[in-house]
């Protein structure tokens, strides 16, 4: 059968529009076409075709080829030289390392090492990959060095206002008048029950508002505490700017920070390994790994000292603030705690303005 002489003649245009959909799980590459079908017919007799990798792998291997936009030939330079000309964006590098040949592939595209030029795209580019030295390794590496400075310049932030969250719940004499109100409030209304406590949990700053007034169905005990401290604390109506970094501390997770800090210090291990292997390798002429990761490390390994010293302080301060208000600091998460100050500021401020409105 010769069923290349009849695409001439079929409107496959129509059958496009009809069952494109078929495309999709068929053996039409992503960058298939009616010309590239022709061809296929035409030429695919002369020109065979060879393909050994999963076709979904190959078929999302040359979606990514196509966002590259460069040859094989350049990749491979690019990975050589740790990109030093910036081709990569840092997202590229991420889907480069879904695409590490297997052993297994290796195997089957060595089995074709004769016939490359037969090799599809993505076969024919994981097949060059996988004559790189440490191929997974030096991407793992090369995506880092890339991620470095953005990762530090996101936790910075977090550290630092947990830090100085800590010092100012610690400090706030504001807080101290009004957690003591707070307590006068409960002993009083309590008196005969929980009454003469001489403190309270956290958390009962979250459900003050709770408490509803008998004869004024607008009316809670945040309201009343909220007048109460405009006719005679006004110092606790400040209560707010003693504490500026509670709001964003609110938003950082000490699980999520520790994970964080703990994917930094491996990463930095890694390319301080790969560094030693390098060492002793014979040298590969456009093989730059040694002198830019070399370069890179002598930076980044004074910046992560610095970031590490500042995290070790800032563990230190909050671990202190939880013990002075009995809370465990070891199942304690930074983002509960400090969100409660942050939802009693909030709470208590819209109470103040309900106050002012209901006047």
């Amino acid at each position: 059968l010769d069923d290349s002489r009849l695409y001439k003649q079929l409107d496959l245009q129509e059958v496009d529009r009809l069952f494109s959909a078929y495309q999709k799980n068929g053996i039409m590459s992503v960058e298939g076409s009616i010309e590239d079908l022709r061809l296929m017919g035409t030429m695919g007799r002369r020109h065979k075709i060879i393909s050994v990798i999963d076709s979904r792998r190959a078929q999302n291997c040359t979606i990514l080829l196509s966002k590259l936009k460069l040859s094989n030939d350049e990749i491979t330079r690019a990975i050589m030289t740790m990109d030093s000309r910036d081709q990569f964006p840092v997202d590229m590098v991420e889907q480069m390392l879904k695409f590490t040949p297997s052993p297994e592939e290796r195997a089957l595209l060595d089995e074709h090492a004769d016939e490359i030029d037969h090799l599809a795209r993505a076969d024919r580019f994981l097949f060059e990959l996988s004559k790189i030295t440490h191929y997974e390794q030096r991407l793992r590496t090369l995506h880092y060095k890339k991620k470095f400075s953005i990762w530090l310049n996101e936790l910075k932030p977090k550290i630092l206002a947990v830090l100085e969250a800590s010092k100012e719940v610690q400090r706030s004499k504001r807080l101290k008048r009004m957690l003591e109100l707070i307590l006068a409030f409960g002993n009083y209304m309590n008196r005969g029950q929980r009454g003469n406590a001489v403190g309270f949990k956290l958390n009962s700053l979250t459900r003050i508002a709770d408490t509803k007034s008998s004869c004024n169905k607008n009316m809670t005990l945040l309201h009343f505490m909220a007048d109460t401290c405009e006719n005679k604390f006004r110092e606790c109506l400040f209560l707010e700017a003693d504490l500026p970094h509670v709001k964003d501390a609110a938003k950082v997770n000490m699980k999520e920070l520790e994970k964080d800090m703990t994917q930094l210090r491996s990463g930095m291990k890694e390319c301080g390994r790969e560094v030693e292997f390098y060492r002793c390798q014979p040298v590969t002429n456009g093989d730059r790994y040694l002198p830019v990761m070399k370069e890179f490390m002598t930076m980044a390994s004074v910046r992560l000292a610095e970031l590490e010293d500042l995290f070790v302080d800032m563990k230190a301060r909050f671990d202190r603030v939880c013990r002075m208000f009995c809370e465990d600091p070891t199942t304690t998460q930074s983002d509960e705690f400090f969100g409660i100050f942050d939802h009693f500021i909030t709470t208590f401020t819209d109470a103040r303005m309900d106050n002012e409105n209901a006047k």
